[in-house]
């Protein structure tokens, strides 16, 4: 099977159920960030850092596959089969969360990132995390959106700080603090 097909050549590409859109549409844009953000849990996963951790961020990693594929498919076109996200899918991340920071001392800053290499890739994952439910947003403003994809989102960025100040905790390393100059 050959990867290029060349029908996206004019600036269009297909939704699932086959429905031609500009490569800019929002949906596109939508699809195309959670991609981007599991390349980012992807590599969080593969660290050291996150060993015990590599079952779950792989479940992560389905999930948005799972997203991916709901966003990539024609409102339209109901009849198309896809992986459904289930409310256990958020209060998971929630329980996650609620584990770690058990361990953690109180915050009393803002945090800067940074302070290890792994503390600042989850903060980039986080980043593009926010920045993925902005673009889900925009699009559920234009068109049929799963509620739980934004909520998974939400938490899944909530997620994603939690683990940065526990990579801090584990590692040993400072987690810097936002203060700001008078």
């Amino acid at each position: 099977m050959k990867i290029y097909t060349k029908t996206g050549d004019t600036g269009k590409t297909s939704l699932l159920g086959g429905t031609r859109v500009s490569k800019s549409h929002v949906r596109i844009e939508s699809y195309g960030t959670v991609d981007e953000l599991n390349s980012w849990i992807g590599l969080l996963r593969d660290l050291d850092d996150n060993s015990r951790r590599r079952e779950f961020m792989k479940g992560i990693q389905d999930r948005l596959f799972t997203i991916g594929s709901s966003l990539a498919t024609d409102p339209e076109k109901q009849k198309v089969k896809i992986p459904d996200l289930h409310d256990s899918d958020i209060t998971d991340l929630e329980e996650a969360m609620d584990k770690m920071n058990e361990t953690l001392p109180d915050m009393r800053h803002f945090i800067l990132p940074g302070g290890h290499q792994a503390n600042s890739y989850c903060h980039i994952a986080r980043c593009v995390c926010r920045r993925c439910e902005r673009a889900v947003i925009r699009l559920a403003q234009e068109e049929p959106v799963d509620e739980r994809v934004v909520f998974y989102l939400n938490r899944l960025s909530d997620y994603l700080f939690v683990l940065c100040r526990t990579i801090s905790f584990e590692t040993g390393s400072e987690e810097i603090p936002w203060l700001p100059r008078k």
